[in-house]
């Protein structure tokens, strides 16, 4: 595990700016560095040591005749039986990494290679002979890979921040990309809130060559729903198949650990892993902590927990640190959360496993019940529901009941749905309070997702559209900034390969049973684990921002910041001030309909604003250990 940065292009002095740029990563891998600098690339990396701690597991590594140099970010869980087969073809080991395959791999197989893996990973592989580079990103996007082409020079790296470092870099913020953020809460494409600045999706790699890139989709999930197997069939195969892939994940030099919160995944997680410990974070505010129940599921299964109460303060104090590492703003409040959940498991171990992704997978939102519900209202014709809806967003006071419901309905699936937990500002609240409003962006977004899963059922398509923006562009980009952030390796057993081809193969009864969620999953864990807990509907990361905006010191924390002049050059301020004047006041009480996500989303972009274009260049952080930076 590590994080990566290079270039190709002419600079001067460009060991020193590889060095720069490599010192913004520092938390990525503070255990060691390592170059490879010529006169057309520089590859730099920084190393968490996982798998072979030795020196020989540096990064970068080479081929035979160093022809081939490697950056890799990730893990290949099958690594030792690629290794095998590559020993078997002749090739020569000089270490026990799995990061050694991937060259070997390239060697062997080129571009083919990613269709072999089973991990999560960004790599770049720098050919010396050919002047060639290739880069790829695992099939979930777990590990993160940007890149810039500016100035005849191309950047890439595991963080946008390392680019400020080159010469040829120009920082421009795309204001362009801040209307979907508003309604998403996070940028739901490859672009990003730097002018030029882009990510690798999932499951495409890339080639460099003679000034040109060229981007390759190489994977795409299908959710078939085509078992003939019963119910109980795939139950164990569920167990199966999560047993092998939590033992894959396992695979570590140094002790692996487990996140727990109260839900199913986690706990079914650990359980599986049989880690020595678990780590729980909360609040004090009681509805919005899950640590008691953390606790008394750890000790069910006698596992050591560690948990931790979030203070406000500390919260909010380092809210502009945590904009830092994350190099874009993501207004999910369990960011921050994350953050400090991962602070603490860093105090003792350097690897976790993790329950994201199994709601993608195996259909776990509460959300995807609602196509399943109210099935007679769906048969009022579309043009009746649509002028209902019409009439309940314009007409109809917010937080009566019935309004949500009126407004849902009278839109198709494909025109309300565009990911999990979003719709912070409708595009018609977006257009109001951005002083140079806005064109609608949503449905060019997710019109080319939904065209690939014409034909298939509701929930699946919610499924298809949540795996490509929610998980990708929030639930995975805060756990890999958020651990990496504490120099921790965050592991996701449910995103795994094998475990995505049995997901793919569920029919929708087996996923969703309106109002019970992840069905085939709540069997599986229902045999191992009390039934409390694998029953238990689906909670999320409660943060009790509501609570906190109607106090005076986080208020007005947040109007200082809507009276600044970074948001008076792109919002209307009068309308955010009312909106959090009306919060304090009490107005909106209704929890679904209040305004505290509006009022957060705009403020956390805010913060991140100030810190990467209100003082120049960003500063890193103070790091809680020691480290050793380079040249520093």
């Amino acid at each position: 595990m590590c994080g990566f940065v290079g270039f190709v292009g002419e600079v001067e002095d460009r060991e020193q700016v590889l060095t720069n740029m490599m010192n913004t990563i520092v938390h990525r891998g503070p255990d060691s560095e390592g170059k490879y600098v010529d006169e057309d690339a520089a590859l730099g990396f920084r190393r968490l040591s996982i798998i072979d701690l030795s020196a020989v597991g540096d990064q970068p590594l080479y081929n035979e005749d160093r022809t081939l140099v490697l950056t890799f970010n990730g893990e290949i869980y099958n690594y030792q039986e690629l290794r095998k087969e590559l020993v078997e073809a002749g090739h020569v080991f000089t270490s026990n990494t799995d990061s050694e395959t991937l060259i070997h791999g390239y060697e062997q197989w080129g571009e083919k290679l990613v269709d072999r893996l089973r991990g999560m990973y960004a790599f770049v592989i720098w050919d010396t002979q050919k002047k060639k580079m290739f880069g790829a990103r695992d099939i979930f996007g777990i590990k993160p890979l940007y890149y810039a082409q500016m100035n005849g020079t191309f950047m890439y790296g595991s963080e946008i921040k390392a680019f400020m470092e080159h010469p040829k870099y120009d920082k421009v913020f795309n204001e362009a990309a801040l209307a979907n953020y508003l309604s998403f809460q996070f940028v739901p494409t490859n672009e990003t809130f730097f002018k030029g600045v882009f990510c690798l999706q999932p499951g495409h790699y890339f080639t460099y060559e003679n000034g040109k890139m060229e981007i390759t989709r190489f994977f795409e999930p299908d959710f078939r729903g085509d078992t003939k197997k019963s119910f109980d069939e795939i139950v164990d195969d569920v167990e199966r198949v999560m047993k092998d892939s939590v033992a894959m994940h396992k695979i570590s030099d140094v002790e692996v650990a487990s996140y727990l919160s109260s839900g199913v995944d986690s706990s079914y997680l650990t359980y599986l892993g049989q880690v020595d410990r678990t780590f729980t974070v909360g609040f004090d505010e009681g509805k919005y902590s899950e640590i008691q129940d953390a606790k008394e599921f750890a000790a069910s299964i006698n596992m050591k927990n560690d948990a931790k109460v979030i203070s406000p303060e500390e919260y909010w104090d380092k809210l502009s640190d945590i904009q830092y590492y994350m190099d874009e703003p993501v207004a999910d409040p369990a960011a921050i959360a994350l953050y400090f959940l991962s602070q603490e498991a860093s105090k003792k171990v350097k690897v976790v496993l993790s329950g994201e992704g199994s709601d993608e997978l195996f259909g776990g939102y509460n959300i995807y019940c609602e196509p399943l519900e109210h099935t007679g209202f769906n048969k009022v014709p579309m043009p009746v529901r649509r002028a209902l809806g019409w009439f309940a967003e314009r007409c109809l006071p917010r937080g009566m009941k019935g309004r949500g419901f009126l407004m849902r309905h009278g839109k198709t699936l494909e025109e309300r749905y565009f990911a999990n937990a979003t719709n912070i500002f409708t595009e018609r609240e977006a257009n109001k309070i951005l002083k140079k409003g806005c064109e609608p962006g949503i449905q060019k977004v997710t019109k080319p997702l939904y065209d690939r899963v014409k034909g298939k059922d509701p929930v699946t398509k919610m499924q298809y559209v949540d795996m490509h923006l929610w998980l990708v562009h929030d639930i995975l980009m805060k756990g890999d900034k958020m651990g990496m952030a504490n120099s921790l390796e965050v592991r996701v057993p449910f995103l795994d390969k094998k475990v995505l081809e049995l997901a793919e193969t569920l029919p929708l009864d087996y996923k969703v049973r309106a109002p019970k969620t992840k069905v085939a999953l709540r069997g599986a864990a229902e045999k191992v684990i009390r039934s409390k807990t694998a029953e238990k509907k689906k909670l999320g990361f409660p943060i009790p921002i509501r609570v906190w905006l109607k106090e005076d010191a986080y208020y007005n924390r947040v109007k200082e910041m809507f009276e600044s002049d970074a948001a008076k050059q792109f919002f209307n301020t009068d309308l955010l001030l009312k909106m959090l004047d009306d919060h304090k006041a009490g107005k909106n009480t209704n929890e679904k309909t209040d305004n505290s996500r509006k009022i957060w989303t705009v403020y956390i972009f805010l913060v991140w604003y100030d810190r990467y274009f209100g003082h120049g260049k960003p500063v890193h952080p103070v790091m809680d250990r020691p480290v050793a930076y380079a040249n520093a």
